[in-house]
């Protein structure tokens, strides 16, 4: 079947890689919808551009209200839609939430992926729906083995994970008993300008670009040797199609095979921003100074340690590489200037006074 009016669902549709995956399948002709939760406050800022009237006749991009804690709404959705694709990217998927809300963390990421298996076949849908699962990095947790390839035994080190966990085994079940076409992605960490402003990336290219800006005066951080695999969300986005589009369904592993520490990620950021860091001090009294006033404009707050850390993750995309061929494009250097730059672009318009002042004059 060709692109050309194909039908894509996507859960999660309001996030970082749900308005990348959204962007690609439009330029490809699919029909795509989209599932949102319900919120007295507008969450669409990701996929503003993307939206059309639904007054508009025979629309292509089209929003449904949704909850991956509510089967009898996903059924609905599924059985309007009738969707050739499902991409279930929808989840709690911040780590350090999942530690204080790990119940409800559970439901919507691990039964919650379930609901969905069980709305497609319930619908008679199994020969026609393809299923792409967000899966994680985060299943190898304390990991058995380096790098982390297809084959490497899961260690899960969070209610996040766990529930991850669950997720990946229920799809694999799913696609042995019933014949679906059903792939985890196994993504390592891929960021991008538009990276929740909560995640650890956008943090701290925000907080440089505030703090050259004269908006903000510190960062805090937490584990500052977490090693995490780098990559852009644009390009991840894109492996996940791939998987959908070949002849069998199978699990793949997304990464950039090249691993950098929180601390290199913050040397990286400051750096665009003329303010090399200078490192001193041991563990959580550790802090960074700029090198050029001496200014402290990081520290360590010890609330942003995780009860149960993952030191370590790199992943072997080989067999993306060779039954998929993808690869990754962009350098982590590369992802970071981006970030940085989009960065002081946003706080440059919200103040330019500011921005006018230490020579950011943006459109």
């Amino acid at each position: 079947m060709k692109n050309e009016n194909k039908v894509a669902l996507i859960t999660g549709i309001t996030g970082q890689d749900g308005a990348y995956l959204a962007e690609l399948l439009l330029e490809k002709g699919y029909i795509v919808h989209g599932l949102k939760r319900r919120s007295s406050s507008f969450n669409t800022s990701r996929i503003e551009h993307l939206y059309e009237d639904p007054h508009v006749e025979n629309p292509r991009f089209i929003l449904h209200y949704g909850d991956m804690t509510d089967s009898t709404n996903l059924i609905r959705v599924v059985q309007e839609t009738q969707p050739d694709e499902i991409y279930n990217l929808a989840a709690q998927s911040h780590v350090q939430v999942s530690f204080e809300t790990p119940e409800y963390t559970a439901n919507a990421d691990g039964t919650g992926t379930l609901r969905l298996l069980e709305a497609i076949r319930l619908l008679g849908l199994t020969k026609k729906t393809r299923f792409y699962q967000a899966s994680t990095s985060e299943l190898y947790g304390k990991v058995q083995e380096v790098p982390q390839s297809e084959t490497t035994p899961f260690y899960p080190r969070s209610p996040y994970a766990a529930a991850k966990l669950y997720a990946y085994w229920i799809v694999v079940n799913y696609r042995e008993a019933y014949g679906m076409h059903a792939s985890n992605g196994i993504l390592f960490n891929h960021e991008s300008p538009i990276r929740g402003e909560t995640f650890v990336t956008r943090k701290i290219t925000r907080a440089a670009a505030a703090i050259h800006l004269g908006l903000q005066e510190r960062l805090y951080l937490g584990n500052l040797d977490a090693k995490r695999d780098w990559g852009h969300a644009r390009e991840y986005v894109r492996g996940m199609w791939l998987m959908l589009q070949q002849d069998e369904p199978e699990d793949y592993v997304l990464a950039t095979g090249e691993t950098h520490s929180v601390r290199s990620f913050v040397d990286k950021a400051f750096a665009h921003v003329g303010m090399p860091i200078d490192w001193r001090g041991n563990g959580v009294e550790e802090k960074g100074y700029d090198k050029t006033s001496g200014r402290c404009v990081v520290e360590i707050d010890p609330a942003y340690f995780r009860p149960t850390e993952v030191d370590l993750l790199i992943g072997d995309p080989t067999k993306a590489h060779t039954k998929l061929g993808w690869k990754h494009q962009t350098s982590l250097d590369q992802l970071v200037a981006e970030m940085v730059r989009e960065d002081l672009k946003v706080m440059a318009r919200n103040v330019p006074s500011v921005g006018a002042t230490k020579g950011f004059a943006y459109a």
